[in-house]
């Protein structure tokens, strides 16, 4: 993003293709799913793709864009999936929680120094997506009829994660750190 005159931000080509392509990114990382109780995908490595390479605004504008396109009814979500209804389901927290990542990671840009503060940021961004997701996890579970307590849902939906999102970590750093000087 460019200032203008004015000091006000101006939208690009450069940022809107960009934005486009991580938004795409995003779309793939989700078809790229192992069926689970919360399937397993690469969209946590999209969303930290998105967030390195592009920054925290274009980055989270590319998340956001991601979750607009799911909730219009293009197939964007898991398994090929869309609709407000995905959003609403259990698992839509988790969707949410992407968005609540990008917008810690883009409140806490003093913050970020070095790419080990930038991982450190990612992983606590991650930390509210697991929160806020297992929380909507067990509300729309309840209202359901099937009540989950939340310590039953963290070992369902939260502990068989953590050794996968951090290799997407690692492995979005690496990645990241090398095409951003292509960038």
């Amino acid at each position: 993003m460019e200032k203008t005159e004015t000091g006000t931000m101006k939208l690009t080509a450069k940022d809107m293709a960009l934005t486009g392509m991580m938004t795409a990114l995003l779309a793939v990382c989700a078809w790229v799913t192992i069926p689970f109780t919360i399937p397993f995908t690469l969209q946590t490595f999209g969303v930290f793709m998105a967030l390195r390479l592009l920054g925290g605004r274009r980055g989270t504008a590319a998340i956001g864009l991601y979750i607009l396109l799911g909730i219009a009814g293009v197939p964007v979500f898991s398994g090929f999936s869309a609709g407000i209804g995905v959003i609403a389901g259990p698992t839509g927290g988790y969707i949410a929680g992407f968005l609540l990542t990008g917008l810690l990671y883009c409140a806490a840009k003093p913050l970020r120094t070095n790419r080990l503060r930038e991982n450190l940021i990612l992983a606590a961004g991650l930390l509210v997506c697991y929160a806020f997701g297992t929380v909507w996890f067990c509300i729309v579970k309840g209202n359901a009829g099937s009540p989950m307590d939340f310590l039953r849902a963290v070992s369902i939906c939260v502990l068989p994660y953590l050794i996968p999102d951090a290799v997407k970590l690692m492995m979005a750093d690496q990645i990241a750190t090398r095409v951003r000087k292509a960038l």
